[in-house]
């Protein structure tokens, strides 16, 4: 299992060097968390770090790195050491690249939005209100489905998957070799080697 707080570091190490840290708040830290959470369950079947995410009124939230970065407020959170890279595999490097691309792109309010919008975090606040405070843990498993839906969205993003789908079906629907029946001959001598 990995710490959420680092997870929470690397992606704002990467606003750092992209240009982008004044967009870099707690609240966007929260979101990136939750999508990795959800990317991580749907590609591997469990969860990338212990802790839960919470269904709280402004979206999905993980209460250790909200409550880490939570003297911050609002504001632009402050550059990470460099050597947090160095803490994770490569196969998560790659996951949590993946959802900087995709989602890092969006403002913190966008994302919160785009939480609201989706079944896990609403299906955790059944019965609330939109204001109403919430400490309901969001489902792993539905956090999972959510991960495939995204993971669909991500792929249909790339700029090459309508070439490569097209390229996939071309090759499928093209004429193999000529498929070999069975003559009758070969089943009449089947037949009669059964009843000798």
């Amino acid at each position: 299992m990995v710490d959420p707080k680092n997870i929470a570091k690397y992606f704002i190490l990467r606003a750092y060097q992209d240009g982008r840290e004044n967009q870099m708040t707690n609240m966007k830290v929260q979101k990136l968390l939750y999508y990795t959470q959800c990317l991580h369950l749907a590609l591997y079947e469990e969860p990338l770090f212990a802790e839960n995410i919470e269904a709280w009124r402004y979206g999905p939230v993980c209460p250790p790195a909200y409550r880490y970065y939570s003297k911050f407020e609002a504001q632009q959170l402050p550059i990470p050491q460099q050597d947090i890279i160095n803490l994770f595999t490569e196969e998560i490097r790659e996951l949590l690249e993946e959802v900087w691309q995709y989602f890092g792109v969006y403002h913190s309010y966008d994302l919160s939005d785009m939480t609201h919008s989706e079944f896990p975090w609403k299906k955790a606040r059944t019965g609330l209100s939109s204001e109403e405070s919430s400490t309901n843990p969001i489902s792993q498993k539905d956090m999972g489905l959510l991960g495939e839906e995204k993971l669909l969205e991500i792929e249909k993003a790339h700029p090459h998957y309508n070439d490569i789908l097209s390229h996939v079906l071309k090759e499928a629907m093209k004429e193999k070799s000529k498929p070999q029946y069975i003559q009758q001959e070969e089943v009449n001598e089947w037949l009669k080697s059964l009843l000798d």
